[in-house]
């Protein structure tokens, strides 16, 4: 646990750097955005495209790791809108609450921190992860608010989550190096070692960014958002290793990395939708600073204990 600690430790030092110049003002809010669509749009873009280049079709595609995963990550988020409903907060509201629960920072912490401490064999499964917390989740919850909101379903609303997923840098990514492996084209030297350069900004440039997102958040609303915690950091990563090792029996390799990506802390995207529907954006600013700084130790102890399925 120790070790493991001390190998996490570096890339939260990285989230702390941010957040300490974010907070002094030394790295305004607008440097921030600006960080942040960098590494969105460039550097986060080339290390997928790299990672996934480099996979076949049949080494990310593994369907009962999927339903492993949207197993285990559908029983919590039905958990946490049940519990919210409960406490009378409408669809919507409901809606992000859940999302917090189970979308956790795959792109900009995980990618580069389980590729590194879990191996590249790691990436295979991390970017399955990424792939159903888009397309299925990311899509849930737009049609959740919106369709709340409308009183029904529309094609509007198709449009609108299909839209968002053609626009999105990380699954653009992702399908055009798994086109580029499936065809078995070869990337010439340079433009490899371009992306390796550029993608090499992606980890230090995330964690920076994520620290420095940190410094605006707020802790109102603690006890949903310590609720909200607790779900993301705990039942979740437990919901996906029951899913994984006793109902689907997954590898153990591949079950011991999903399990650690569902570990990771409620994801900053969370907030960008929150904020653009005016939906409880506080609430989830809490839950990212509170599950971001309780992570510090609770990710060490789960990797801790996934390297030992290897």
């Amino acid at each position: 646990m120790l070790e493991i600690f001390l190998k996490t430790l570096p890339f939260f030092m990285l989230i702390a750097v941010g957040y300490g110049a974010a907070r002094t003002r030394f790295f305004p809010p607008e440097a921030t955005a600006y960080l942040t669509k960098f590494v969105f749009y460039f550097a986060l873009s080339a290390m997928l495209f790299r990672f996934s280049a480099n996979l076949s079709l049949d080494a990310i595609l593994d369907w009962p790791f999927v339903l492993a995963y949207l197993a285990g990550t559908g029983v919590i988020y039905l958990f946490a809108t049940l519990v919210a409903m409960r406490r009378g907060v409408g669809v919507a509201e409901a809606a992000v609450e859940a999302q917090c629960a189970v979308i956790g920072n795959v792109g900009f912490l995980g990618i580069p921190m389980l590729a590194l401490l879990l191996g590249e064999a790691a990436v295979g499964p991390i970017m399955m992860v990424l792939a159903v917390d888009l397309i299925v989740f990311g899509s849930l919850i737009v049609i959740l608010i919106t369709g709340s909101r409308d009183g029904r379903m529309s094609p509007r609303i198709l449009v609108t989550v299909a839209l968002g997923l053609i626009k999105n840098p990380m699954i653009v990514s992702i399908s055009a190096g798994l086109i580029v492996s499936a065809y078995k084209v070869n990337v010439p030297v340079p433009v490899n070692e371009f992306l390796t350069l550029l993608g090499g900004a992606a980890t230090p440039g995330a964690l920076f960014a994520i620290g420095a997102s940190l410094a605006t958040k707020s802790a109102e609303r603690m006890a949903v958002a310590g609720w909200l915690s607790l779900c993301k950091l705990v039942l979740h990563p437990a919901a996906v290793a029951i899913a994984a090792l006793l109902v689907f029996k997954i590898d153990a390799y591949a079950a011991g990395v999903m399990i650690a990506a569902a570990a990771l802390p409620v994801a900053g995207n969370v907030y960008i939708i929150a904020q653009h529907y005016g939906v409880a954006p506080a609430r989830v600013s809490a839950s990212i600073l509170i599950s971001t700084i309780i992570s510090i130790v609770t990710v060490s102890a789960v990797i801790a204990w996934v390297t030992g399925f290897q």
